[in-house]
């Protein structure tokens, strides 16, 4: 005889499922947006570039629930001079990446980056 009450016929169905911890949490909280290893270097690439012609020097990476975002700064306690943007929602329709300047305005959008990072390459100019 033991101080437990006899609850054995009292048991449900719902406490015969095991839930996966991994599957609970992705259910609670989506898994946020991010650049891939190759959408990264690609990005770095320009990055370094500018960095080295004395334009930009600092950034940040944001991963939200609906976009990832690459800030691009002239100087840290500045507003971003561009935002280069990852949105999956927009795959289908104009394209997931687009570069975003200072004021807001969309500069260049596309579904493959290296073609929206184009906007970044200088032109070269013929001096008389």
């Amino acid at each position: 005889m033991t101080d437990q009450p006899d609850l054995r016929g009292l048991r449900s169905q719902e406490d015969d499922v095991v839930v996966s911890l991994t599957e609970y949490r992705q259910s609670r909280d989506p898994v946020p947006v991010t650049f891939h290893r190759r959408e990264l270097d690609a990005i770095l690439r320009i990055y370094g570039r500018m960095v080295g012609e004395g334009e930009w020097k600092d950034y940040a990476i944001d991963h939200l629930k609906d976009r990832a975002v690459f800030s691009i700064f002239k100087r840290s306690g500045e507003m971003p001079l561009y935002r280069i943007e990852k949105n999956p929602k927009l795959a289908a329709k104009q394209g997931q990446y687009c570069v975003v300047n200072a004021h807001g305005m969309i500069l260049k959008r596309g579904h493959e980056l290296p073609q929206v990072l184009r906007v970044f390459d200088k032109v070269l100019k013929l001096i008389d």
